[in-house]
Parts: structure tokens; C-alpha cells; sequence
């Protein structure tokens, strides 16, 4: 039709009267259309729709002046310089509907007024390899299916296990009888290929099926019990916005995807037994990494690394499976893919040709569309927000704040448009959807699909930064060249909410500073604010603390080893009143463990059961929290068979801030806060299992001779046991351990010390560690150390009003708890020598909390309630 076509701004969501939601970014201007033989003016959006050919819509109508008569069925149009004309439709036109052969054989030959018309296949065709330049070169790379097995590598895919873990096997889960015969095929297969074989392992995990977009079934392993014991790959992966601002001055890209990525590359030997499968039809192991393994991405993410070490970030980045090229110009293009390829080769990584494309322009890649200018969002990705349902529970609102904030940099006011969502999920806040969170919702929503481009810096400097703040946030906004290139905002905690404004302008500057120190590092920049009094900044004479840490800070962001001076004078500060808008922040953190445990609540069907029961008023233990949490007797209910409760168990009893203690003490620790059915018999087999328990602790039985009962007490640290645990191995601190303990509460302090301290520097350490906190005590218990016996010692607490009770020598019955007490610290001092790195005195101070906020029996309590009246809070509770 000869019409121009022109590119928006952004792109626009458009509804249509058939109540689908389309998106527009091309426009056509200065179209002109005919109406009852006059000639109209309208400036059209391209829309991929079906139904209709063009919908003129009310600004049309509005801007011609027409009115609707319903009566006569026409339109009136009333242009002011023109006469006025009418307009009446054509009628209903019928909908073609699809009959048989003998229904349209009939009709014929009752002459009946018929067209033939033919259906046409509008796809475009597969463009061959051989077409194609450079790639035609390697159809060696280009297979249609894998050879066999990969050849050994640099690394293989190992799994390292928890220490004790045992072999795990599930039983296979039912399949349908068309399931059944796909996996029966996809088996035959994997076994011709060579990538799985029989097996007799004592490791099982059932299969299942998950459909593919094309309507194919893609087998998967249910992995879950492997992945929960499997210590994690801490390998990197890379972040999505520095991939981006590799592709600087890029114009030309290609993208490679493998084929069956996971399927080149073997399993360690010895690893193999461990990732069986159990099915109908056998038992099988694979000998090539298979998905669902929780370290795949990570391993693979290595391998890619690795083979793309001389061209990573030059030319090629990388992400897992995922292989993107990018050049200047054609002629290093064709060079790049040469070495790409060749690397391939080499290595014998193979290429799906199907999914693979070459020679663009613009490319979308890992969810964005990405050209030589800008970074866009992938329409495709965001268009499953416009049917997005309001969201009725806290896991809800996460998910889709989880979407939105994967694109937060594309977003202008983000943190202020999401707050009244984000507030919802803050813990002990009553989910009430209000008319500020549905519009929260609505706004979010249209933003994300009209969402403006961002530019990709070039590497010509230039940049510049607008800054703004509230009470409530920090915002601001990086330029080039007057183009956006990210947005950035940041939450203010309620005591920062009370700086003064000018500290607060500065955190602003202080932040972009931070957050885009990659962009701006050695670079001369300028920073517009609406704060006057920062344009006096250099030349202020005094700074209060908070801005003189500040300055130093943000001055070694932009030049690394200059001066101060020198760095100051690199940026400059104008002000802008009113042409930046706030950037109030909110940071969407990642769900705490409580959260977690609520979320995963709802795929438990017992506490389903349970919460369906509180609800109807039917249970009187358990109950629902403020945050929406099954509780029993005011208890966070853990789900059944969950990674949560194997997290909680370990970090009970394996962390540095609880040192292996026993079945019971942990149990303990643990009931203060969670609930599961089986609790304690679960903790004692955890505790049963473990190697470093059975590596420290010898077992100890109850004595049999009479013991000396002591005294009752009657207030804290008015009575006290004392003794020192000597020839530790020697460290900076010393090899001694000077311990002392509360007889009522059980509190107790360890102190390091060397041997040669004197009598005089030991009374420091206690007047220092003991009686600075405590006070001075009626009574200590030791026994006949040559410190504890000597005339300094005795003239001392003779000095301070203390009476000294020393056991008889060679019978420890006399002081028990001084005795149980080494026993206790010795077993901890074990246990920091296997599990933790370092030396010993650099754990004491754990050592001690740990203690201190472990359940003991003889008070029924932790010695931190006991002295305090509450437990110390800990990472687990």
C-alpha cells in the first residue's frame, strides 16, 4: 500500500473489542480513510490481529465530531468547517463456518453462488545449513543428533554428599498408559545413544513426565531427596545487566544454543550410582549429566568458562547452555564465528542448527531484546502480566513481584509504584488488599508492558546522574548522551528516615556513586540534584561525621588511587529543581525462612487439612499467625519431606552457633519455634547420624559413687565454679582456657590465656571478664590449682568480701559441675578442630554464646533465659 511505517517511543498495550490484549510498537501516520465518499485523516497502530481489518476507536470519533444514531443504525459526522454527512454499515456479515464434503457437493449442485479458496501455509521456511555462510563450513558441528557418548573433559559432574548420608530410593510414581509407552521409547533410546545403562545401585529416584510447548514429553528425574544432600556448587553465574554491558559498539549478532547441553558432559565414575532412575521397565544410571541435579547449571557454567576462556567478554558471553556472538562489523563477524565454531570443534560441543540464530541485527536474548543501541524487555516475556490474576495470598504477591523485579532497571518510580504491594509481605502485616495495592497493581502492570528502552553505554564517558530522595527512599537515574541507561532506587531504614536532608542528599549522590561505580570508575562525570545547599558542598569549611565518611567513600569510587582533592574536583554537582521526579525505593528482598516455611505450607496436604480446620473454628491447637502461618501451640509448623526441615536440622545442630549439642538440647532449641510430627525422634536420628559427634564425643554414664550436694542459691552470680583446661594446642592467644560458671543460672564465660600469665594477670582477666559484668561473688567453688591457692589470689578475694570452697584433692564427686563442664568445652573444642577452619580461640567466642543458649536440664532452660528471662535469638530461632 506504499504506507510508511513508523517505530513509538514504547510499547503500548492495546485491548481489543474481542477481549484480547495485544501489543503495538510500529504506528502508520497521515493514512487517510474513506467514509460515505469523504476522505478522513488517522494515524493508525500495527497490531498482529485477526478479527479486524482496522478499529477506529473514540479519539477518532471524538476528534471528527460524529455522533451515534442507534435508532437508524448510522453514524453522524458534523466536521466544523464542513457540511454534515452520514454514515450507515453494510449490515451483518456472515461468518464463514466450515462444512462437510457432501454438504458443499450438495450446495453445487443446487447452483448454489460458492468460491474456492485455498489454504495457504504462511510459515516461513527452515532456511538449510548449507544457505547459510561460515556455519555451511562445519556440519560436523551441526549434527542432528548427538554421536554417543562425550569425550572426557577437562571436568566432570560430580556429586559430593553429606557427611553420612545414606543411599535414597523412591518408589516410582504411576504413569498412564500413553506415559508409559513414551517412556518405553525414550528409554530405547537413551540406551542406544549410550547415555544411560543397567544398573544395580542401591540409589533410586522415580521418572515423570512434563509436556514441552510443542506438545512433545520431555523425561524428567525426580531428583529432590539427591539435591537436599548434596553439598552445593558455589560456582557463579553471571549477572544479566554485566552480560549486557559487554555488547558495547556491537551491531552484528549471532546466537547458539547446544544440543542437549547436559548431555555432553559425563558423570565422575564414582558418581554415577547416584543419580539411578527407577521405572517400570528397569532400573538404569546415567553416565552423562541429566537434568534436575542441583549442580548442573553451575558445572556447566564452569565448562563454558573454560572453553571460552580467550574469547569470553571479547566477542562471546555465555550463559549456562546459551551462547551469544557479537561484532562491530560483518567482516569480524564472520571472523568471530569462525573461532567460535572452530572452538567447538575442538572440544566437540555440538550445535542444534534449529534453534540457533545468525547474522541479526537484533536479538532477544536471556528475556530482553537487545540491538546495537538499546535493551529492551522481550515482549513475549511480559505479556503473560496482562492476564495476570490479582494476587489473594503473600506467595502470590511474591511471584509477581519476583517478574517485576527481574526488569526494576526499566522501570522509572518502581520503588514507589510497588510499595503498597511490597508492604503486604512484610512480616506480622494483615493481608487486606485495599484500592492502594489494586492500584499498585494496575500501574505495575502497565508500566511493565509499556516500559521505555535503555540504552547500551558506549564507552564514551559522558555520564550523567540524577539524584533525589525522601523520607521514605533513595532514587536516581544514569544517562548518556541524554538517553537512559538504568534506573536504581534503595529503601531507607526507620532510623535513617530521621537525617537531615542534607545527609540524605548526599546518600543519594552516594548511592548512584556505589551502585554504578562499574560505569563510572575514571570517568568525569555530572550529578544533578534539587538540593541547593549540595552545590556548596567542596567548598563547605566544616562537615558533620556522617558527610565526612561519605566523601572519602564516594571519592575513592570514581579514581581508585588519587588523592582526595584530585578526586572531588572529577565531579560536578549542579542543581535541578523539579525536572527529576522522586525515585522512592523498596527493595524486594528474598523471602526469610519463616516465609519460606509459610509459602511451602500450602503444598503439604495435612497442614492444608489443618488450616482448613482453624479456619472453620475446628482445632483448638492449632492456630493461624499474624503473617498467615499455621502455628501449633503457638509454633511454626515445618511441612513434611521439605528441604526447609533438613536445613533447620543441620543448622540446629551443625552450625557455629550451636557446636553439635545432643538429641535433647537440640530438641529443645529447635521446639521453641517449629513444630513437625516426630520432631524429637527425628532430631536423635539426625543427631545418631552424625560423624563429628561420633568422632569427639565419648560416651558417658552416670556415676555411681555418692556425690557432695552444695547449697541452694539465692540470686545470680552470687556463687561461682571456676577451673582452667590446660596443654590446648598453642595459639596467638595462648593454650589455656580460664572458665567461669553461675551455679544457679549455669551462664558461664571462657577466657584464653597463656601459662605464664601471673596470679596478678589472671585477677585482671577476672575483675575484666567476671566482676565488670556480674559483680563480685559471695562464694567460688575450684579446685586446688596452684593459681587458685596462691597468696594473691587468696589476699584478693579476701580484699573483695568473697569466701573461697576448694574440693578435696583427687575427688572431683566434690565439685561435679566443674567437672561436667570440662567435658562440655573439651567436646566443643573438638568439634571446632574437624568442622571449622582456624584455631580454636578464634571460636571461643561462639564457644561461649553457643553454651549459653543451649536447653539445659537440670534448670529446664538455656542459661541465657535463665539470666536474662528470654533466649538469646539465633539464625535458627
Amino acid at each position: 500500500m506504499g504506507l510508511e511505517v513508523e517505530p513509538l517511543g514504547s510499547i503500548l498495550s492495546i485491548s481489543t473489542p474481542s477481549g484480547a490484549v495485544m501489543l503495538s510498537k510500529e504506528k502508520i501516520k497521515a493514512c487517510q480513510v474513506g467514509v460515505a465518499s469523504h476522505m478522513l485523516d488517522v494515524t493508525l497502530l500495527v497490531l498482529d490481529m485477526q478479527d479486524f481489518d482496522v478499529i477506529l476507536g473514540m479519539d477518532w470519533l471524538s476528534a471528527n465530531h460524529a455522533s451515534i444514531d442507534c435508532f437508524h443504525k448510522e453514524f453522524v459526522f458534523n466536521p466544523p468547517s464542513e457540511t454534515s454527512f452520514k454514515f450507515k454499515g453494510a449490515g451483518i456479515v456472515c461468518i464463514p463456518k466450515v462444512i462437510s464434503v457432501m454438504k458443499a457437493s450438495k450446495l453445487l449442485s443446487q447452483s448454489t453462488w460458492s468460491i474456492l479458496a485455498s489454504v495457504v501455509d504462511t510459515r516461513e521456511p527452515e532456511v538449510p545449513l548449507s544457505s547459510e555462510p561460515v556455519v555451511r563450513e562445519y556440519p560436523d558441528v551441526f549434527l542432528n543428533e548427538l554421536p554417543g557418548l562425550p569425550p572426557p573433559r577437562e571436568i566432570n559432574f560430580a556429586i559430593e554428599l553429606e557427611p553420612g548420608t545414606a543411599p535414597i530410593s523412591r518408589a516410582p510414581y504411576r504413569m498412564a498408559p500413553a506415559e508409559l509407552k513414551e517412556l518405553k521409547v525414550q528409554l530405547q533410546e537413551l540406551l542406544d545413544k549410550g547415555f544411560i545403562r543397567p544398573s544395580v545401585s542401591p540409589w533410586e529416584a522415580p521418572v515423570l513426565f512434563v509436556k514441552k510447548k510443542d506438545g512433545s514429553m520431555r523425561l524428567c528425574i525426580d531428583y529432590r531427596e539427591l539435591n537436599k544432600v548434596t553439598v552445593k556448587n558455589r560456582y557463579p553465574l553471571p549477572r544479566i545487566d554485566d552480560l549486557f554491558d559487554q555488547l558495547q559498539g556491537a551491531t552484528i549478532f549471532s546466537k547458539i544454543d547446544l544440543r542437549s547441553g547436559y548431555h555432553q558432559l559425563r558423570i565422575r565414575e564414582s558418581d554415577i550410582p547416584k543419580i539411578a532412575l527407577r521405572s517400570r521397565y528397569g532400573h538404569y544410571e546415567f553416565i552423562v549429566m541429566s537434568f534436575g541435579l542441583t549442580n548442573a547449571h553451575a558445572v556447566f557454567m564452569d565448562l563454558m568458562n573454560r572453553v571460552f576462556k580467550d574469547s569470553l567478554d571479547t566477542f562471546v558471553i555465555v550463559f549456562i547452555d546459551d551462547i551469544l556472538i557479537y561484532s562491530k562489523t560483518e567482516a569480524e563477524h564472520e571472523e568471530h564465528l569462525h573461532q567460535v565454531l572452530e572452538t567447538l570443534r575442538a572440544n566437540k560441543l555440538y550445535v542444534k542448527f534449529s534453534k540457533c540464530e545468525l547474522w541479526l541485527k537484533k536479538v532477544t536474548f536471556l528475556g530482553h531484546v537487545v540491538s546495537s543501541e538499546e535493551v529492551s524487555v522481550d515482549p513475549a516475556k511480559i505479556e503473560v502480566v496482562t492476564s495476570w490474576p490479582r494476587p489473594s495470598t503473600v506467595s502470590k504477591i511474591c511471584s509477581f513481584l519476583g517478574l517485576a523485579g527481574y526488569y526494576r532497571r526499566f522501570v522509572e518510580d518502581f520503588s514507589r509504584i510497588a510499595s503498597p504491594l511490597t508492604q503486604l509481605t512484610r512480616k506480622g502485616t494483615p493481608f487486606v488488599w485495599n484500592p492502594a495495592c489494586e492500584s499498585s497493581f494496575q500501574e505495575l502492570k502497565q508500566k511493565l508492558m509499556s516500559t521505555l528502552v535503555l540504552t547500551v553505554p558506549d564507552g564514551s564517558g559522558g555520564f550523567v546522574i540524577y539524584s533525589d530522595t525522601s523520607k521514605k527512599g533513595l532514587g536516581c537515574v544514569l544517562m548518556q548522551q541524554g538517553k537512559e541507561v538504568a534506573y536504581a532506587s534503595h529503601q531507607l531504614k526507620s532510623h535513617k528516615q530521621n537525617y537531615p536532608t542534607d545527609d540524605l542528599e548526599l546518600a543519594a549522590v552516594v548511592f548512584s556513586l556505589k551502585i554504578w561505580r562499574h560505569y563510572l570508575y575514571s570517568e568525569k562525570i555530572q550529578i544533578f540534584t534539587d538540593h541547593k545547599s549540595l552545590k556548596y558542598f567542596f567548598t563547605q569549611k566544616e562537615l558533620n561525621m556522617r558527610q565526612r565518611r561519605k566523601v572519602p567513600h564516594s571519592a575513592a569510587l570514581i579514581t581508585k588511587q588519587a588523592p582526595l582533592l584530585r578526586d572531588l574536583e572529577r565531579a560536578e554537582i549542579a542543581v535541578s529543581v523539579g525536572e527529576v521526579t522522586s525515585q522512592l525505593a523498596r527493595l524486594i528482598v528474598q523471602p526469610t525462612l519463616r516465609q519460606t516455611i509459610i509459602v511451602a505450607q500450602l503444598n503439604d496436604p495435612y497442614l492444608v487439612e489443618k488450616h482448613l480446620l482453624v479456619e472453620a473454628w475446628q482445632s483448638e491447637d492449632f492456630s493461624i499467625s499474624s503473617d498467615g502461618g499455621l502455628t501449633f501451640d503457638g509454633r511454626l509448623c515445618v511441612l513434611e519431606d521439605s528441604a526447609v526441615k533438613a536445613e533447620l536440622l543441620a543448622e540446629a545442630h551443625s552450625s557455629p552457633f550451636t557446636m553439635h549439642p545432643e538429641s535433647t538440647k537440640m530438641y529443645q532449641d529447635l521446639r521453641r519455634a517449629y513444630w513437625w510430627r516426630n520432631m524429637k525422634r527425628e532430631d536423635a536420628d539426625f543427631v545418631s547420624r552424625c560423624l563429628v559427634c561420633q568422632q569427639v564425643k565419648a560416651p558417658k554414664q552416670k556415676s555411681t559413687r555418692l556425690l557432695q550436694p552444695l547449697g541452694v542459691l539465692e540470686w545470680k552470680w552470687e556463687s561461682v565454679s571456676m577451673d582452667f583446661i590446660t596443654r590446648l594446642p598453642r595459639t596467638l592467644k595462648g593454650y589455656i582456657v580460664f572458665w567461669v560458671v553461675d551455679r544457679l543460672t549455669k551462664s558461664a564465660h571462657f577466657v584464653p590465656g597463656k601459662s605464664t600469665y601471673t596470679a596478678s594477670k589472671w585477677g585482671q582477666l577476672y575483675m575484666t571478664e567476671i566482676v565488670r559484668l556480674h559483680g563480685v561473688p559471695v562464694f567460688i567453688i575450684s579446685d586446688r590449682d596452684a593459681r587458685f591457692t596462691s597468696k594473691f589470689w587468696k589476699g584478693l578475694q579476701l580484699a573483695l568480701g568473697t569466701r573461697l570452697d576448694f574440693s578435696i584433692a583427687f575427688h572431683p564427686q566434690t565439685d561435679g559441675q566443674t567437672e561436667r563442664l570440662n567435658q562440655v568445652l573439651e567436646d566443643m573444642l573438638r568439634v571446632c578442630v574437624l568442622e571449622f577452619s582456624g584455631s580454636w580461640d578464634s571460636h571461643l567466642h561462639l564457644i561461649e554464646f553457643t553454651y549459653n543458649n543451649n536447653y539445659q536440664a537440670t534448670i529446664g532452660m538455656a542459661p541465657f533465659e535463665a539470666l536474662y528471662g528470654k533466649c538469646c535469638r539465633s539464625p535458627v530461632c
